[in-house]
């Protein structure tokens, strides 16, 4: 295993990498939470971002790629090794095909695309986080998700470079075959997409996109240190039959239940640890008001999914991701 000197000075040798030391977290998490990584590599070149990436992987100190940290929770402690960030955003488009990089933010995807007059993700404006992100996590909103205008990714498995069609990435609600292989084993990290969208008008795709940023940032200002809503909606179908029949038939949409109604009825709108609250308005919005620490983001969270088990017998799940916590204290 090489030492961080040793990492440090074969990363230096690759062209097109911004390298730090004992680089704060916080400054790349929406939460604005966390600790130094004792590496940070950067870069918009896909070719020297892989070859960090085998360095780190040859070295043996851990590592991890990440994109704009919207779904991150760091340790207060920080990450003992090497935190990597691919931000390579072009963007281009023959016709209704739209080829675009992982690390371009989804928001100037959505720009991109309504200015096109190409429709099929302005719902999801507003939406933070970057298009790799939100492939791997299948983002979506008002009934329509990533997954749905997605035709070809390609992604690195580890080994080599590859490419696969919608089928190959086995979406599902909030989720992908690129986020299950990184929660089980080598992950598969994406790097660039083809979009297949629907021809649209530019005036009206833009009217809607800023109808719904303004709902959105009403909900999540962004300024707001939060990672939007802390939990993934629920399937109507696969609750149990008691808390099933609970649930109010208006609350339930494309057969989900929003999580903020269970959280409301255990009383979450409010409560908070330390500096990290529960919005008054939402009870999925979990946010730093200022002075807040990652402890105080688990406690709270494991919190609301105690009362929510305990009342339901439902397992609430995070959308977030927690990065240097010991792996067996998870909430």
């Amino acid at each position: 295993m090489l030492s961080v000197q040793e990492a440090h000075e074969r990363l230096e040798l690759v062209p097109s990498l911004q390298i730090s030391r004992n680089e704060p977290l916080a400054r790349h998490t929406r939460f604005a939470l966390g600790g130094p990584a004792t590496l940070f590599v950067d870069s918009e070149d896909e070719a020297a971002f892989l070859q960090a990436l085998r360095i780190a992987k040859e070295s043996g100190l851990p590592h991890l790629v990440i994109g704009l940290g919207t779904n991150l929770v760091v340790a207060d402690v920080g990450y003992d090794g090497i935190v990597l960030r691919y931000r390579g955003g072009a963007i281009e488009s023959d016709g209704t095909l739209v080829r675009v990089q992982a690390g371009a933010a989804l928001q100037e995807l959505v720009d991109y695309t309504t200015a096109h007059g190409l429709q099929g993700i302005e719902s999801m404006t507003g939406i933070p986080g970057n298009v790799g992100a939100a492939i791997y996590g299948n983002a979506g909103a008002y009934g329509a998700s990533i997954s749905d205008v997605v035709e070809r990714v390609r992604y690195f498995d580890g080994k080599a470079v590859r490419e696969t069609g919608k089928s190959g990435c086995e979406f599902r609600y909030r989720g992908s075959i690129f986020k299950r292989n990184r929660l089980q084993g080598e992950p598969w990290l994406i790097l660039s997409a083809e979009l297949r969208l629907r021809p649209g008008d530019a005036v009206e795709l833009q009217k809607t996109s800023s109808e719904i940023l303004a709902v959105r940032n009403r909900k999540f200002p962004p300024e707001m240190k939060c990672a939007g809503s802390i939990f993934k909606n629920l399937i109507l179908a696969d609750l149990p039959a008691a808390a099933r029949a609970e649930v109010p038939a208006e609350v339930v949409k494309g057969g989900k239940v929003p999580s903020a109604w269970f959280l409301d009825q255990v009383g979450a709108r409010g409560l908070s640890d330390g500096g990290i609250r529960v919005a008054e308005y939402h009870a999925n919005t979990v946010f730093n008001a200022g002075d807040g620490t990652a402890a105080e983001v688990r406690r709270l969270v494991a919190e609301l999914k105690r009362r929510v088990r305990e009342r339901y017998g439902i397992d609430l799940e995070e959308e977030v991701q927690y990065i240097g916590f010991d792996s067996t204290s998870q909430p």
